[in-house]
């Protein structure tokens, strides 16, 4: 199966949810135009109340479709855009990337992906038990973010539902994903 963009979604103002859109504009070094979460510097709350000239490692956050096959198997129900995501993809082992990753989406984007999502608390007032969904621990017991990963736009360009995605992997040893 070929990698593709399910869904885009975009908020400009700060909520949980963002709302599907038909098309994106992502813009080199600030992420999704219009969106709350767009800037050089961190824009999520928690982050700018620690500090506000920290480069803005969280411009573009995305998810897999299939992780609300895998939470719906436990009963929550979760459709694009819910989680706060702006791009939802299907066919591509977002969570297994490396870092420095390489997303090529559509005609022209270009998003480097930073790191996993850090999911917060607002998961559980979306639907009640679904941080722990998303969020757990492996075999050898060491914490797993399944929320997705986060992302800077190298090269800006529209992103639509049904574009491609291909991913180019960073030269030398990969280093695994780690929460930003």
């Amino acid at each position: 199966m070929s990698a593709t963009v399910t869904a885009v979604s975009s908020n400009g103002e700060y909520s949980f949810t963002k709302p599907n859109r038909e098309r994106i504009t992502l813009l080199a070094g600030l992420g999704v135009e219009g969106d709350v979460h767009a800037g050089v510097t961190v824009k999520h709350r928690s982050r700018v109340a620690q500090d506000p000239t920290r480069p803005n490692l969280r411009q573009v956050h995305l998810i897999h479709e299939e992780l609300f096959e895998e939470v719906g198997a436990s009963g929550f129900r979760v459709a694009a855009g819910e989680l706060g995501e702006n791009i939802t993809t299907r066919g591509i082992d977002l969570l297994g990337l490396p870092t420095g990753a390489l997303l090529r989406i559509g005609d022209e984007a270009v998003v480097e992906v930073t790191g996993l999502r850090n999911p917060c608390l607002q998961i559980d007032g979306f639907q009640r038990g679904l941080l722990k969904q998303v969020v757990g621990r492996d075999a050898d017991g060491r914490v797993r973010y399944r929320a997705g990963v986060m992302g800077v736009v190298k090269v800006g360009g529209v992103v639509r539902a049904g574009d491609a995605i291909s991913v180019e992997l960073p030269d030398g040893p990969h280093r695994a994903l780690e929460r930003v």
